[in-house]
């Protein structure tokens, strides 16, 4: 039995996490919450005891301040407050910090994205071997569980996929993995998550066709799909984490991953990106002093957490897959919906922190239980998919199964640049 959380992070993700941790204390014992800023980590304490979500009030909540970039000092810590367990829910710039201090401390690793450096954009896949994969050997020498991109996608969907291998299908073709978020913040111009990270997916298309990665212009290729519960939705292809795994562990012919954008959104985001203000690159300003535009942006565009008090509408997240079956064609739509209003009512959150902040906290119960405690570097679909997803049913976020979905259909997509 493992015990003791350490939560590295205190933005939307992170308040989720720590409560949906206090709500299972009991099996994972104390909980700690660090960050730069200590005082974001002591508003999340705050909000799981306004909710009474403190399951076990013999079990210490408390925070910390950290520099998560400087291992030593996340060593240091870990060590002081007894954690077995690390939830890396910071920005994904600190990933291989909080990865190197759990395999020096022997403590369990979990994120729910992958690492980027700074100064890097959209790298040349399969990105998890241009840093986590390079680590795994360690792990699985020293028995480190370390299990990466545990939120929603990466994650569930990586389970679903596992899942649609294990049960559904004899011969998968295509997986294409739908995320729409058909709720209504209320505000002229936002992001669900962190600008800084949000903007920089949408620099260069990298997606799995005909067993080959294929490059694609941003937000060049539309598809129109009848979602169960929130209808009809435009979805655009994009680049994912979830690819650069479930290509390599995943027998499938195709793998793309397609996100909801709005007319307005996406012409805010041509102005924004067309004047320069999603660059990552610092330009100088009059004053002689240096600054990149995007975090400029970010220091501009609301706090993603501050979205959530009136929030309404719902998200669907989904794999539409395509195989066989008992030599028959075969086409499953495995989903989730999930309610702003009412995720607000639960832990004071929105439905995107809420979707990636539960499964991480999922995984930790697995892993304290022992279900998961597998002591090497693991993708999702690489563990066992039912016990997540049936944990998950009893924790906010059903699975559910259509057989007879609404079929997606998508444009042949060309080879634009390939690697």
């Amino acid at each position: 039995m493992r015990k003791n959380v350490l939560i590295v992070g205190a933005g939307g993700v992170a308040h989720v996490v720590a409560h949906k941790c206090a709500m299972n204390n009991d099996v994972l014992g104390d909980i700690c919450i660090a960050s730069r800023t200590q005082q974001k980590c002591e508003a999340i304490i705050e909000s799981v005891l306004r909710k009474n979500h403190l399951k076990d009030p013999a079990r210490k909540l408390y925070a910390r301040q950290v520099d998560a970039l400087n291992v030593p000092e996340l060593v240091n810590l870990i060590k002081e407050t007894k954690s077995e367990m690390v939830i890396n829910v910071g920005q994904s710039y600190i990933n291989m910090s909080v990865l190197e201090a759990c395999i020096e401390t022997g403590a369990v690793y979990m994120d729910t994205a992958i690492h980027e450096e700074p100064d890097k954009v959209c790298e040349n896949p399969p990105w998890y071997a241009n840093y986590e994969w390079k680590r795994r050997e360690r792990c699985a020498a020293q028995g480190v569980t370390a299990i990466l991109g545990i939120g929603f996608d990466p994650g569930v969907v990586n389970a679903w996929c596992a899942l649609a291998r294990d049960e559904y299908f004899d011969t998968i073709d295509t997986i294409d993995i739908l995320d729409v978020n058909a709720g209504s913040h209320g505000k002229y111009f936002a992001t669900n998550f962190d600008p800084e990270i949000n903007f920089r997916e949408f620099k260069k298309v990298w997606t799995w066709v005909d067993r080959q990665w294929v490059q694609q212009k941003v937000h060049s290729i539309r598809v129109d799909y009848d979602f169960p519960v929130v209808g009809s939705c435009p979805v655009y292809l994009t680049g994912h984490d979830e690819l650069h795994s479930l290509s390599k562990n995943i027998d499938a012919n195709s793998i793309r991953f397609w996100m909801g954008f709005g007319d307005h959104y996406l012409n805010v985001f041509s102005v924004l990106t067309n004047i320069g203000l999603t660059s990552e690159k610092p330009v100088k300003v009059a004053e002689g002093v240096e600054i990149a535009p995007l975090k400029m942006l970010k220091a501009l565009l609301p706090d993603p957490s501050s979205l959530a008090p009136g929030y309404t509408g719902k998200t669907c997240i989904g794999n539409f897959i395509r195989g066989t079956k008992d030599n028959k064609p075969r086409e499953v739509f495995i989903y989730n919906t999930c309610d702003h209003a009412e995720c607000y009512q639960e832990v004071e959150a929105q439905a995107i922190s809420y979707t990636a902040g539960v499964p991480a906290a999922a995984a930790a119960i697995l892993v304290a239980r022992g279900d998961w405690d597998v002591k090497t570097m693991v993708n999702v679909e690489e563990l066992p998919p039912r016990p997540l997803l049936n944990l998950l049913d009893s924790m906010g976020l059903p699975t559910v199964v259509s057989e007879k979905p609404v079929t997606f259909t998508a444009p042949v997509i060309e080879h634009v640049a390939s690697v």
